[in-house]
């Protein structure tokens, strides 16, 4: 406050000099001597006092708004400092007491930390083996979830009405943080019981079965949808009702019926086991190891039709090639079964050729008209006219058939390349490699496959077959070739 007022008197006396230095006659500062011949003008020097007056009056005005100031300044800075001073004791205050909050917390915790120390190392010590043994349970009780989840025997059991379902009681226990209770670990072991025992039973009981078009519409209250049956359950294996097998839904934890139905003998399997008296002794049944996945894909395993449906225009295709191989073949065997026997007969009467058969034709254009040939280069040259002539019908259709042998398997290659291309489609289309995607390429492609060797096969071995009828006809001409040209020498010698 004294430095504040040090420099506001400062600043007063600054302004007195200044205005001092305005007047135009200055009493402090000597002037210079006057000449005495011309006195001071009486009225300059009154002027001159009025205004040292002026400013002596100013300057004490001045001072005393600058003392009034300065002691409302030194009020307010003093009110100031009381109030900061009573903050900064609260706020001591209160740091104190934070920090004697702060150590009784700190002891607080200490004590339990040392209390929980000393609560862990006596449950330890008094649970003994019991640590190990809930590892175990929940890991009985997790597989056993998995399990039981997927068996038949959920549908006999059913829903209790109080209490868990025993898939979901097995995944809480397999899930908990705590051991288990006496009860507990008396129903996880009557569940494991339970199921170890009836999967040697074979049951019947009354439950809901769903029909095919209510797996369709899951949102249906299910106390509406099915039907009541009797049931026939072989183990976990496989249930049947009336001969139709049934399939599991464990979504549902019910049963459902098949998309198809197994073979009439299977299903008289299940009829005769159904309608058995409880105490009839061993009975024929169907069990599927399993749990019912392989009666399911059993049932749903595709027709030829489908098959073919699957193959599409490459396997349509195909098959028009192999029928069309089929029937060429089918029309020449017969034609050369009926020459060869043709042939054979002729060769029981070889004086009297006929020209039905290919040897009469080939004895008739050797004897020409009648007269006996000379010369041994024309007699050779008839008879392979007239052997080349009927060799194209010995072996029609055989270049035919073994084109087709060769298209055959080209033509399923075809059709796996375009399967493996809808493949891929469908992976790049879902960005997954779902099985269900890709099924529909890959089954077209393993179809047309399957129908490109189905054909090329049999008739591969068919070509054979026409092959050797034909060799056997051109060989028999042949032979009577030769035997003519032979008799035809002898004769000229």
């Amino acid at each position: 406050m004294s430095v504040v007022f040090s420099k506001c008197r400062l600043v007063g006396v600054l302004a007195i000099a200044s205005f001092l230095t305005a007047v135009p006659v200055v009493a402090q500062q000597p002037a210079p001597p006057a000449p005495p011949a011309q006195p001071t003008p009486p009225a300059a020097e009154t002027q001159a006092q009025v205004q040292l007056g002026a400013l002596r009056q100013s300057v004490t005005r001045l001072r005393d708004q600058e003392r009034q100031l300065s002691q409302e300044r030194e009020t307010r800075f003093r009110g100031e400092m009381q109030r900061m001073e009573r903050a900064a004791t609260e706020a001591t205050q209160r740091r104190n007491a934070a920090e004697a909050r702060s150590n009784a917390l700190d002891r607080q915790w200490n004590e339990n930390e040392q209390r929980i120390a000393e609560t862990q190392s006596l449950l330890t010590e008094r649970q003994g083996n019991l640590g190990e043994l809930f590892g175990v349970t929940r890991q009985v009780a997790g597989d056993a979830a998995t399990v039981l989840s997927q068996s038949l025997l959920t549908t006999q059991y059913g829903v209790p009405t109080e209490g868990e379902e025993r898939a979901e009681f097995l995944r809480r226990i397999a899930g908990a943080t705590a051991l288990p209770s006496i009860a507990e670990l008396e129903r996880l072991w009557y569940e494991i019981l339970r199921e170890m025992s009836d999967s040697a039973k074979v049951v019947k009981f009354r439950t809901m079965v769903a029909r095919i078009d209510d797996e369709e519409t899951p949102d249906q209250d299910e106390s509406q949808t099915g039907e009541e049956k009797e049931v026939v359950r072989v183990g976990p294996f496989t249930a049947s009702a009336d001969g139709d097998y049934l399939g599991y839904l464990p979504s549902r934890k019910s049963l459902t019926e098949l998309h198809g139905q197994v073979v009439s003998e299977l299903r008289d399997i299940g009829r005769s086991l159904q309608s058995a008296p409880p105490n009839a002794g061993y009975q024929r049944a169907l069990v599927d190891p399993a749990s019912g996945a392989l009666l399911s894909l059993y049932v749903d395993r595709p027709d030829w039709v489908r098959r073919i449906e699957a193959g599409e225009e490459v396997g349509y295709t195909i098959i028009i090639v192999g029928a069309l191989g089929v029937l060429l073949a089918l029309y020449q065997g017969v034609y050369l079964l009926l020459t060869r026997v043709a042939v054979n007969a002729q060769l029981r009467n070889i004086d009297n050729p006929s020209p039905s058969n290919p040897l009469g034709r080939v004895l008739l254009a050797f004897r020409g008209d009648g007269k006996r040939v000379t010369s041994a280069e024309l007699a050779e040259l008839r008879i392979s006219e007239a052997v080349l002539r009927e060799v194209p019908r010995l072996e029609r259709f055989q270049s035919f058939l073994r084109l087709a042998v060769a298209a055959g398997p080209l033509l399923g290659l075809i059709g796996t390349v375009i399967g493996m291309i809808i493949t891929f489609r469908a992976i790049v289309a879902s960005g997954t490699s779902d099985p269900r995607l890709m099924a529909d390429g890959i089954g077209r492609a393993m179809i047309a496959t399957v129908l490109g060797l189905g054909i090329a096969i049999p008739l591969l071995f068919i070509n054979a077959g026409l092959a050797s009828l034909s060799r056997t006809v051109t060989q028999v001409l042949d032979e009577q070739s030769q035997a003519m040209l032979a008799r035809n020498a002898r004769q000229g010698a």
